[in-house]
């Protein structure tokens, strides 16, 4: 799945797209302060944009890691980890069909489907905070517009931040529009 980004340098947008994009555009702006950010979780992604676009890219590349013997079942995406129950949990899991684990994952998926919407507003909401705080934490009508962020006042939030930089305002509004649920 790749990542989209967004780029600042102060209160513009110079950049947007995928990681690659991103460190091309923004090693044209490394003359300033550049911040970026993760367009799903609103976490600052760090660049090291010394050097040529070339090197800067080739950075980007994880060193290969070494292989290590794999728990579960990795070649069906099955991640081995430990789940601390009570006594009466345990009982519970061993008399359904399929066995404690197939229990388990039908129980998330259901809590997925049931939680979904209310999930991707609070993934929304935290990747919207996250942006605010560090570009515009001290911009007239922060916290106003934070309250508004969690309170689910989606037309106070834009009235709030409608006076802020163009593209500071229309970031943090498109991070916190409506969410969609992620497939089960």
């Amino acid at each position: 799945m790749e990542t989209n980004l967004t780029a600042f340098a102060g209160p513009r947008i110079v950049a947007r797209g995928d990681l690659h994009a991103v460190v091309r555009a923004a090693h044209a702006c490394a003359d300033q302060p550049i911040l970026v950010f993760d367009d799903a979780t609103g976490r600052p992604v760090e660049l090291d944009l010394r050097g040529t676009v070339t090197e800067a890219i080739a950075r980007l590349a994880p060193p290969p890691l070494a292989p290590k013997a794999a728990r579960g079942r990795p070649k069906l995406g099955v991640i081995a980890r430990e789940v601390t129950l009570l006594p009466r949990h345990w009982e519970w899991l061993a008399n359904q069909p399929g066995g404690a684990s197939a229990a388990l994952r039908r129980l998330v998926d259901q809590a997925r489907r049931d939680m979904g919407d209310a999930d991707a507003i609070r993934r929304a909401q935290a990747a919207t905070y996250r942006v605010m705080t560090t570009l515009a934490g001290d911009l007239p009508g922060y916290e106003e517009a934070a309250r508004a962020l969690f309170a689910g006042d989606q037309a106070r939030f834009a009235a709030l931040t409608a006076p802020w930089p163009a593209d500071i305002g229309d970031y943090v509004r498109s991070l916190n529009a409506k969410p969609s649920s992620p497939s089960p």
